[in-house]
């Protein structure tokens, strides 16, 4: 699945970045989570029709200069943007959405995880095993979007082997959800609070650097992918009766699995 080295792109190309659940409890009662957003991080809109088409949800008016809009969906609170970065591989990356950025960073940075830029009201981070997130502020979101045969509904962080279970505990402490094993030893999940409208799952990966994809979760994944297929994706490689990888039309992975849509 999707990794990849996002240190030196971050510093270069992000320069603002506009976001902000259910609440989460983090370690030692300290509330950490209210919401997680996606972001589809791009050279250029060229995918957006794209990820319109096949998430269902309509692009809102832009902002920041053009460089960021939000996908959304006819019922809920959306979970997932788009950001025109100008330069590096289309990507992935989350944010978390916080009472408070200052009390949240001190936190996540107790847990390991370092700064990488401070914008005010966005701070960018990396964890320790080298996913980069965000902190924001949270605006209220609280609604899943409604599923239907297919749906957006998980992050998965491509974490490699030799810093897997460190990295698990990390995210697990950051936003106070339980880890949660799977029927396959390469991934586990974080059990996301009712309401809560991306789900977090950890892969254990053989490469050297860490990533984000997004998943969908649906009710038949041939007839699914078949879709996407149709709306320009080129598929990567199946995993019968689990999921199969795909590719938007700038290339970015993403999968879709056979997971009941929002699902815990």
């Amino acid at each position: 699945m999707l990794v990849g080295d996002v240190s030196g792109w971050w510093e270069a190309s992000l320069r603002a970045v506009w976001c902000p659940g259910e609440v989460a409890e983090g370690v030692g009662g300290v509330v950490i989570v209210r919401w997680v957003t996606g972001f589809l991080d791009s050279p250029s809109r060229e995918a957006e029709p794209f990820w319109e088409a096949v998430t269902g949800w309509s692009l809102s008016s832009r902002r920041a200069g053009g460089r960021f809009a939000t996908l959304v969906p006819g019922r809920g609170d959306a979970c997932l943007r788009v950001q025109v970065v100008g330069e590096g591989p289309a990507r992935a990356h989350l944010d978390l959405h916080v009472d408070d950025i200052g009390a949240a960073a001190e936190r996540v940075m107790g847990l390991g995880a370092d700064a990488v830029a401070d914008l005010g009201d966005v701070l960018v981070l990396r964890s320790p095993a080298g996913i980069v997130f965000c902190l924001v502020s949270w605006q209220g979101e609280r609604v899943r979007p409604a599923g239907g045969d297919s749906v957006v509904d998980q992050l998965c962080l491509d974490v490699p082997a030799a810093v897997y279970e460190p990295e698990v505990e990390f995210w697990s402490a950051v936003t106070g959800w339980p880890v949660r094993a799977t029927d396959l030893p390469e991934f586990s999940y974080l059990q996301r609070p009712a309401g809560m409208g991306l789900r977090l799952l950890l892969q254990r990966v053989g490469g050297a650097a860490a990533g984000v994809h997004v998943d969908f979760a649906c009710t038949d994944v041939d007839a699914e992918v078949a879709r996407h297929v149709g709306c320009g994706a080129e598929v990567v490689r199946r995993v019968p009766g689990d999921w199969t990888t795909l590719r938007d039309p700038l290339g970015r992975e993403y999968c879709v699995t056979g997971r009941r849509p929002l699902s815990t």
